[in-house]
């Protein structure tokens, strides 16, 4: 039987509680408070009128309401705790509880329970320990829940040598599923790595007496991410905790933030707090853990004496102590500026985490390094950034204390700087230093590894100023590298790297590399066979610090390609002219066979590059698609549409008019591809062939079957694309006119592109297609039907006619 809420006035809890979320002026850990107060109070009300003698029965807020924070949407935990005399009465009192909150569509996590019983479960299940430890009396027998709390916490800390390893467990596979909350574009505000589930754990932890977590800053994280969540759930009207893209604006704006980006970036910082705690008590946890199960052994073997943990010199003033890098006794850091970065480049080295108080003392006495740097400095930051993966925690360290800001002050405006794009897996910083790690496998093939690894640090330094970030980045990073001490040359080496860390992969990705002017323009930027061989190493460390899709076997081969033929010039030979290839025994046999049927011929091959050990199979490149097709209008839009029906990835396509041997009528065109599959299994040439037949002679609608997959497969809702934009690109070949189309990658889309090109009667002489996660960056080399550049005005038109085409 459903009991009608003490709510249907204008007094009543529903009201009071729609005054409290609308009011402006209260937000933050005040409002939290005071909606737990008004429930505490509505539900003490419902309990004095169903329980009036309240003795042996208690009403017990537990979890994230023990804590009196409540946040618009949360659940409400409670417990009605009971002696077990009179089990009638309580399931009345039960019910007169629970229905009035259901009625009011409010979520609730109840249970019914004796102290024994309840006792019994925190031993059973974790979460419902962890969520006792928090137990708040509300109503009822005061003396109930005040003996539960008592002997839960004595529970607690009894078990705790056996609890807190499963807890930590239960932290890790949370992380592992979630992912890290500081590099999430759409986190989890509460299950993911430093998200407030973390900062609950880190609270039954110190609730254990085992250990505490580093206490500064903590509260003020978790209080952010708690303001953050409740803009969350005010904004959607919904009980989430994901932060979506499509609602961090409004949330943002709910929080009084400038936009997005701010709000995500105050998240990061938050997360990075809370996950650092974490990181630093797990560790304490495990030397407490490991020191109890050992030294009472060693304490017997030694006969009952204390011993001092072993202390081993790793560098000036810094020792290794129980596992961690600690600080020697007579280290002074106010008089000693560089030992954060040698225990810093120390502990990386050893493989080893730098220990908080060293840390916390460090920068507590530290001072700014003169300018120039000392060479010592400069090579313990070196030392540092060539140590590979260890380089990421101890600089985690230093950045918690604020040394890294003390050391380079640009870094700041990198720091959890948020990337809104898809493929890049990390912020700013992170990604930085991931480069520098990625760097760092490559120093053997380079002759200064020294300039590689302080430009992989500094490639992306731009990216918290206004413009273009490599600009930006240039100017920055010439400063930087003077003040590290670094000479005049080494120091425009390095600004030259930054200014072209992106060159080579966008050059060769998308542009023609048997156009001399694309050689001669790449060699021009480069200046030198030095800097072209770190930029081609700094090129694979950053794509491989970007993520998955940035790099792949295709991509550094044509890179490679790009680089033999930059290195030649540079070496003084001319770079080959444009003139086309004969045409092979292949392509003349093919051509034949097309005038012949009057048909498309082709043919699929594999490429593969060599392995790189010779016990390891060969590395699929994509596959060569030689298509031969008698000359007529619409081949471009035909075989690029019957491919994306096929699911298969273009990524270079080259057209060129084929001369036939003589005596022979006709004119046959030769389509030379490099196609992938997306899902692994390559089509049947004779499928691939029918279906083109089909397309040119106009009986296969492609337009149609690319939009029923669409529609079987739609987008994700409140996602909106930028729209696309067509450039020309000036100067870039002198034997074409360079159109460059940005889009959002779709399927088809080089078959709309080439439908639109056809129809503004241009000759596509070849195709550059490159794609990074959801976008697409296509350059196609055009000419008139003469086979030269367009004009200035009609290459402009031709670019407006494609961008129209594509935003219909």
């Amino acid at each position: 039987m459903h009991h009608q809420a003490e709510d249907s006035g204008p007094g009543g809890y529903a009201a009071a509680r729609l005054r409290l979320l609308n009011e402006k002026a209260r937000s933050g850990p005040p409002r939290r408070s005071a909606l737990a107060g008004l429930t505490d109070a509505w539900l003490a009300g419902l309990f004095a009128a169903g329980a009036p003698q309240a003795r042996g029965v208690s009403l017990v807020a537990v979890g994230g309401y023990g804590r009196a924070e409540l946040s618009p949407r949360s659940d409400l935990d409670l417990l009605l705790l009971h002696d077990g005399s009179d089990p009638g009465t309580v399931a009345k009192l039960a019910d007169r509880l629970w229905y009035p909150v259901w009625d009011l569509g409010l979520a609730l996590d109840h249970s019914v329970r004796t102290p024994a019983e309840a006792r019994r479960t925190a031993g059973e299940d974790l979460k419902v320990q962890l969520g006792l430890l928090d137990a708040r009396h509300i109503a009822g027998d005061l003396g109930l829940t005040t003996a539960l709390r008592t002997t839960v916490l004595a529970d607690w800390r009894n078990q705790a040598p056996k609890r807190l390893p499963a807890l930590r467990e239960l932290c890790e596979e949370r992380a592992t599923r979630q992912g890290e909350l500081q590099y999430l574009l759409e986190p989890d505000l509460k299950e993911a790595r430093g998200g407030l589930r973390d900062a609950t754990a880190l609270r039954a932890v110190a609730a254990s007496w085992l250990a505490d977590a580093p206490r500064e800053g903590l509260a003020e994280a978790r209080g952010r991410l708690l303001d953050v969540r409740d803009a969350l759930h005010l904004s959607t009207g919904r009980a989430t905790d994901r932060l979506a893209l499509q609602e961090q604006d409004q949330v943002a704006a709910e929080l009084g933030l400038l936009d997005a980006d701010v709000l995500l970036r105050q998240v990061y910082e938050a997360a990075r707090v809370i996950a650092y705690a974490g990181d630093v008590t797990w560790r304490e946890v495990g030397r407490v853990l490991r020191s109890r199960s050992v030294r009472p052994r060693l304490r017997a073997m030694l006969g009952g004496g204390r011993t001092a943990p072993e202390r081993s010199p790793l560098a000036e003033g810094v020792v290794e102590q129980d596992g961690e890098v600690v600080l020697a006794r007579a280290a002074r850091p106010d008089r000693d500026p560089v030992l954060p970065l040698r225990a810093a480049a120390a502990a990386a080295q050893a493989g080893l985490p730098l220990n908080l108080h060293a840390v916390r003392r460090m920068a507590a006495g530290a001072r700014a390094l003169p300018s120039p740097w000392p060479a010592e400095a400069r090579q313990q930051l070196l030392t540092l950034l060539g140590s590979g993966r260890p380089t990421v925690d101890v600089w985690e360290a230093l950045e918690a204390e604020g040394l890294i800001s003390l050391v380079l002050p640009d870094w700041d405006r990198v720091r959890c700087r948020p990337q809104r794009n898809a493929v890049h897996l990390w912020t700013v910083d992170r990604h930085l230093i991931e480069t520098a790690v990625r760097a760092s496998a490559l120093t053997r093939r380079v002759s200064r590894p020294d300039l590689l690894l302080i430009a992989a640090l500094l490639h992306d330094i731009g990216k918290g100023w206004p413009g273009d970030h490599s600009v930006a980045g240039e100017v920055i990073a010439r400063d930087v590298a003077a003040r590290i001490g670094f000479d005049a040359d080494d120091v425009t080496v390095i600004a030259t790297l930054v200014r072209h860390h992106l060159l080579l992969v966008e050059t060769a990705t998308r542009r023609d590399l048997d156009d001399p002017a694309t050689v001669r323009s790449v060699a021009e930027a480069v200046g030198s066979p030095g800097t072209l061989e770190l930029l081609h190493a700094l090129t694979e460390a950053d794509a491989l610090a970007t993520g998955p899709a940035a790099w792949s076997s295709w991509r550094a081969s044509l890179v490679a390609d790009l680089v033999k033929r930059v290195a030649a010039v540079l070496a003084g030979q001319a770079p080959p002219g444009p003139e086309e290839a004969a045409p092979t025994a292949q392509h003349e046999r093919l051509a034949l066979e097309a005038v012949a049927t009057g048909a498309p011929v082709l043919s699929l091959r594999a490429q593969t590059e060599p392995p790189a050990e010779p016990s390891d199979d060969p590395e699929p490149l994509g596959v060569e698609l030689l298509i031969a097709v008698p000359d007529q209008p619409g081949v471009l839009p035909a075989v690029a549409g019957v491919l994306a029906v096929h699911r298969l990835t273009v990524r270079t396509a080259e057209l060129r008019s084929l001369d036939l041997p003589y005596g022979v009528d006709g004119s046959v065109l030769l389509l030379d591809w490099r196609v992938a599959a997306e899902y692994g299994s390559l089509p049947q040439a004779a499928r691939l062939r029918a279906d083109l037949v089909r397309a040119l002679d106009g009986s296969l609608d492609i337009s149609g079957r690319l939009a029923e997959r669409d529609a079987a497969y739609p987008r994700r809702r409140g996602v909106v694309a930028p729209p696309p934009r067509v450039t020309v690109a000036p100067a870039a070949s002198r034997h074409a006119t360079v159109i460059e189309v940005r889009a959002q990658d779709a399927p088809g889309l080089l078959f709309r592109i080439g439908r639109a090109l056809e129809d503004t009667a241009v000759r596509v002489r070849s195709a550059h297609v490159s794609t990074l996660g959801a976008n697409a960056v296509d350059v196609f080399y055009v000419t008139q039907e003469q086979g030269v550049p367009l004009p200035g005005e009609e290459a402009v038109a031709v670019a407006r006619k494609l961008e129209e085409a594509l935003r219909v």
